[in-house]
């Protein structure tokens, strides 16, 4: 990471021992939306500085699980080389990809499992019965299964996967725009600890479960924090519903226990908590929000 990235972490990582990663642990490897920051064809100061600058640019929302010579990957994004490089530090190999659905974000890295790259090796991908359905009859998911680089294994929501002896997974249904496929969050659950990755959800009101909820139930939440406000694209923002930053900040503010405990994620190009030195990103901090960074580790 970048010097002023470490600062970063060091700023807004929770305080946590010397030995968080010799047992499992969950470490971010990306915090941007779907296509990344910066995002193809845009010139716009949200993006210049990021294409002026490396240090500036942030991968695609992502989530690593480690236990021991083993790691998971929570979701496969076309940032997949990067982060499978920085997840797998000490040379451990790759059990398995749990997905959350099936927008370009969060699964077209498997390509990378190809013979064209890794030609892995019947890596587990563990899906729901649409997003199954999408990887194994259309092309070229449906080449990665035949040609056994990858095994879709189908699950169920509220039903959790055993993914090592120390860690299982669980995953929940929540509202999106489910063109392709059901869209999931994951709960992780550790010896000791337990998170919530949620990266993708339409208006906090469309879901049966208050958010306060989610967060109440986990030591770290990982949410949807896609836009900052209404105004932020010039396409109508309707057609692309997620919780404003600004409305989870007026959900939790009287909430100060719940707050220390969401980690944002999944932010688009436009959105301005991308730059640590924006009006946007101090008040948010400010407040009792923190947007999570590439890097920072959590004890399961």
């Amino acid at each position: 990471m970048t010097p002023w990235l470490l600062a970063l972490v060091a700023l807004v990582a929770p305080a946590q021992g010397k030995d968080v990663t010799k047992g499992p642990h969950v470490v971010v490897l990306g915090i941007a939306q779907d296509a990344g920051h910066p995002q193809a064809a845009c010139a716009k100061d949200c993006c210049k500085a990021a294409w002026d600058d490396p240090s500036k640019r942030h991968l695609v929302a992502s989530l690593g699980i480690r236990d021991g010579d083993r790691v998971w990957l929570v979701d496969a994004t076309p940032s997949l080389p990067d982060q499978l490089n920085d997840l797998t530090t000490s040379g451990q190999s790759l059990a398995g990809i749990l997905l959350t659905h099936g927008h370009m974000g969060h699964y077209t890295g498997l390509l990378h499992l190809g013979r064209e790259v890794m030609g892995a090796d019947d890596v587990p991908v563990y899906a729901m019965p649409r997003m199954a359905g999408l990887l194994m009859g259309s092309e070229p998911w449906a080449l990665l299964g035949r040609l056994n680089h990858i095994d879709v294994r189908l699950i169920s929501a509220d039903q959790p996967i055993e993914l090592s002896e120390q860690v299982k997974a669980t995953p929940f249904l929540v509202p999106h725009r489910d063109e392709l496929s059901e869209t999931v969050g994951w709960r992780i659950e550790g010896p000791k600890h337990s998170i919530a990755w949620l990266p993708d959800i339409d208006k906090w009101s469309k879901w049966d479960t208050p958010v306060e909820e989610l967060i109440a139930s986990v030591d770290v939440a990982f949410l949807d924090a896609t836009f900052y406000a209404d105004g932020e694209i010039s396409r109508d923002i309707s057609e692309v519903p997620h919780p404003f930053v600004v409305e989870t900040l007026e959900r939790l503010e009287d909430r100060p226990e719940l707050l220390k405990k969401v980690r944002l994620v999944h932010l688009n190009h436009t959105n301005p908590l991308l730059d640590p030195t924006s009006e946007a990103f101090r008040v948010t901090r400010k407040r009792g929000l923190v947007v999570a960074t590439e890097g920072e580790v959590h004890p399961l």
